[in-house]
């Protein structure tokens, strides 16, 4: 049940854009073992004049920052798993993985609404413990 963001600097067509978010989300799938079918998933591109980033990027139109609001729990593991997951998936179509970051945010299962329950009290249907 993460909450990915995606953001890019960079026109993609709709083809890329679709295989930058099934990137991102065959990681979280494989790393954090959430159910395939579980999609929660935004990409925005802003402009470069909106997107400051250092002058050191080989490549700036590339940088590419990937934000997951996800349930606390992952072991550090899982966490290793998933930014090297990103990275080699966007590397696959292009985008360099030295430009790319990955931000986890971890919500305790109470500070989340789930069809207005706190996620601690339903059943998410996976494990938050891999």
């Amino acid at each position: 049940m993460p909450a990915v963001l995606i953001e890019v600097r960079r026109h993609y067509t709709l083809d890329e854009q679709a295989d930058i978010m099934a990137a991102v989300h065959r990681a979280l799938v494989a790393a954090f073992r959430i159910p395939e079918e579980d999609r929660n998933i935004r990409l925005i591109l802003h402009e470069p004049h909106r997107f400051s980033v250092s002058a050191d990027l080989s490549h700036p139109e590339y940088r590419t920052i990937v934000t997951i609001d996800c349930f606390a729990g992952r072991s550090a593991e899982a966490k290793r798993r998933l930014y090297a997951g990103i990275a080699d998936g966007l590397e696959g179509l292009g985008i360099p993985r030295d430009h790319v970051s990955t931000i986890l945010h971890e919500i305790a299962l109470e500070n989340w609404g789930v069809s207005g329950h706190a996620a601690s009290d339903v059943d998410l249907g996976f494990t938050v413990e891999v």
